[in-house]
């Protein structure tokens, strides 16, 4: 049995997931009740595009061991995939209910409810992780976006700050720091972590963007048009960028 099983595994490791299936069968007719088998089932077929395949090994697999955490992760990642927030979010709220501590689970939740915009479910799963986790410093990352988009800036910058000591490399961390000074109106404060965002990743476009906004409100002319030069020969759609060359034309008439 562990031969047929290791030459399932095997299979699907090399991308052969008909075969794979095949073989994961063939285990199931000596082990039905194996759900371990029939998750593994459900990714071979999830890597061939067959949905309803998949969701019916996925589906099986919990029925018969409703404790698999990782069932859960690719049922949701399936219906993820194909647009279903509804389904995502309703298999993840099936596994945190079942596994109460699985804080992966919780945390997988809360960024489908952030996406599916149901921030007060995302805010009560966060603080859950984090009564657990206190030093979970994606969970802070997470609890500062949502924080935002509700308006609550000087919340979001505490999430953001407890996790810049961690993740100093972040250029996303930076930038949503950035953004969340700048709605809060510390403009200073805005300027500084756009540029670490740009320290950090130099082919990131949307802070050079931001500070070339920022200075030319300011009316600080030069500033404005170097960061909108630099913005422009960077990775961006062809009508933004002539959009912004003739924003440059119209500053170089201000120098």
């Amino acid at each position: 049995m562990s031969e047929m099983l290791d030459k399932a595994i095997e299979l699907y490791q090399k991308g052969e997931y008909k075969e794979a299936i095949d073989s994961f069968s063939s285990v199931l007719e000596h082990e039905e009740d194996n759900a371990e088998i029939y998750n593994n089932i459900g990714l071979a077929y999830a890597k061939l595009g067959e949905f309803e395949n998949a969701e019916k090994a996925y589906t099986k697999s919990i029925k018969l061991n409703p404790e698999i955490p990782q069932t859960y992760i690719n049922l949701s990642d399936l219906y993820y995939k194909h647009g279903d927030l509804s389904g995502a979010i309703g298999v993840l709220e099936r596994g945190s209910y079942e596994m109460t501590d699985n804080y992966v689970i919780a945390h997988l939740l809360a960024r489908v409810y952030i996406e599916d915009s149901r921030y007060d479910m995302a805010i009560c799963e966060l603080e859950k992780i984090l009564d657990a986790q206190p030093e979970n410093y994606d969970a802070y990352y997470d609890m500062g976006r949502v924080q935002f988009e509700l308006g609550n800036y000087e919340d979001a910058i505490s999430n953001f700050e407890n996790v810049i000591e961690y993740k100093e490399n972040n250029e996303f961390l930076y930038y949503y720091l950035a953004q969340a000074y700048e709605a809060n109106n510390e403009i200073g404060k805005a300027i500084s972590n756009y540029l670490k965002a740009n320290a950090v990743n130099t082919k990131f476009p949307m802070p050079y963007k931001k500070l070339g906004i920022l200075f030319l409100a300011k009316e600080e002319y030069a500033d404005a048009m170097e960061f909108f030069t630099d913005y422009i020969k960077l990775d961006i759609p062809e009508e933004e960028r002539n959009s912004v060359n003739t924003l440059i034309e119209r500053i170089k008439a201000k120098l």
